[in-house]
């Protein structure tokens, strides 16, 4: 029999992920069309096809006598005379897996596909996902770090301890304590950045040099250069100019009140008054 419907085009992605799960039979593959020999995909196509047939699977019936004697339009469709029309089987239970061996006495490979590879294999291929959104297949230099995809995945999906889903990596205790003692160097803008942000600074960039660019912008830039140096160390022109109009003898002014304040005369008096006593009131009559 054949499905009429929309047929996928083959993935290479999807195909290098599904070969690799057939290899560990534990593990859960998803149902797919092909896995049934019996079953042939066609294209849906308008011309040949009636939409009433997309989705199911369709077969065209042989019969000696008229297909349209015995059709029933309150039940069926005028399309579907000389087919067979069934949908989808439900698919087959998986057969339960075997019990675990024990962990103490089973061998070293044992141990490994019962219960490293269940936890380790499906960590590695979230990495790989993960890996091809962050479109590390296409550049050179990327920010994303599987170690640490690993290790916070891990950390999450260990059967053993629930209540980490929403840890992050700074939130494991060991992963901060080795960042305490090694600290990481900064990334580079360049891989902090996405494209957007990116796109971004450097647009900002070139309308700047487009707009620096423009005469009356390139004059205001030279007036602000001779005002900048001008205004160079102000501090010391404003004392060479008082050092130049001060008095002959301010120097010697200043040395004689260095000398009366080193012999015990003040160079200045304190005044202090106090306000009048009642008995030194004036009486108003």
């Amino acid at each position: 029999m054949s499905l009429i419907g929309e047929k996928k085009i083959p993935n290479l992605w999807e195909e290098i992920c599904k070969e690799f799960a057939l290899m560990r039979p534990p593990f859960k593959i998803e149902e797919d069309d092909n896995e049934s020999i019996a079953t042939d995909i066609i294209e849906y196509n308008p011309a040949a096809h009636s939409p009433v047939m997309f989705g199911h699977i369709a077969e065209k019936v042989d019969v000696d006598s008229s297909t349209a004697e015995n059709f029933d339009p309150a039940v069926s469709h005028p399309a579907c005379v000389g087919y067979t029309l069934l949908q989808k089987p439900p698919p087959t239970p998986p057969a339960s897996p075997p019990p675990p061996p024990d962990k103490k006495t089973c061998t070293p490979r044992e141990y490994l596909e019962h219960y490293v590879f269940p936890v380790l294999l499906p960590a590695l291929l979230a990495m790989l996902k993960q890996a091809k959104k962050e479109r590390c297949f296409e550049r050179r230099r990327f920010r994303f770090n599987g170690c640490d995809f690993l290790t916070e995945y891990l950390w999450r999906h260990n059967p053993n301890i629930p209540g980490r889903e929403e840890d992050n990596l700074e939130d494991i205790p060991f992963v901060r304590r080795i960042l305490a003692e090694h600290p990481r160097p900064p990334l580079p803008l360049s891989l902090v950045w996405t494209e957007f942000q990116a796109a971004i600074v450097i647009q900002s960039f070139w309308r700047g040099y487009k707009i620096r660019k423009e005469e009356r912008i390139q004059e205001l830039r030279a007036w602000q250069r001779e005002w900048r140096e001008e205004n160079a160390n102000i501090k010391d022109k404003v004392e060479n100019f008082w050092k130049e109009h001060e008095p002959e003898h301010a120097e010697e002014l200043q040395r004689s009140a260095k000398l009366r304040r080193s012999a015990g005369h003040p160079a200045c008096f304190r005044l202090r008054t106090w306000s009048p006593s009642p008995e030194r009131r004036p009486q108003t009559s």
